[in-house]
């Protein structure tokens, strides 16, 4: 991984074998970012994604082998207990064209991965919702 930081914003290339959970959350450790906005593209050769069941307080992950293209990263870095917090979601499209994609579990990268960090002014956690069985927003 390699980064530049232009004012609020940093630009991330994500190289062959990197997982894109883990050095977005490095870089909010390095940076020290308390909050901002992930939006990225780039191709992965193998992806967990899926959906939250909220009936049964439990996330389904979908695993995917192959060739993608990384047609939507997207998400949060917030903060959970002082440490940085990744949400994100990505979706992904095959040689066919079939797009797969939901919560984003982890995702290694094939090729290359472009993410950008904009940086926000201000510090949001996280909290563990007993009810929904998610960490949600904390604005306190």
């Amino acid at each position: 991984m390699e980064y530049r930081r232009f004012g609020d914003t940093l630009v991330v290339r994500l190289d062959p074998g990197e997982e894109i959970v883990e050095q977005l959350l490095a870089v909010a450790a390095q940076e020290k970012i308390h909050l901002a906005e992930i939006n990225g593209l780039g191709a992965v050769r193998e992806f967990t994604a899926g959906v939250f069941r909220l009936a049964e307080k439990q996330f389904q992950g979908n695993e995917f082998r192959g060739e993608f293209e990384i047609v939507s990263l997207t998400g949060t870095l917030t903060e959970q207990d002082g440490k940085p917090y990744a949400h994100l979601h990505m979706s992904a499209g095959d040689r066919e064209g079939r797009v797969f994609g939901g919560h984003l579990s982890r995702a290694v990268i094939s090729a290359t991965g472009e993410v950008v960090v904009r940086v926000l002014d201000g510090r949001v956690g996280r909290r563990f919702d007993q009810e929904i069985g998610l960490n949600l927003f904390d604005f306190q």
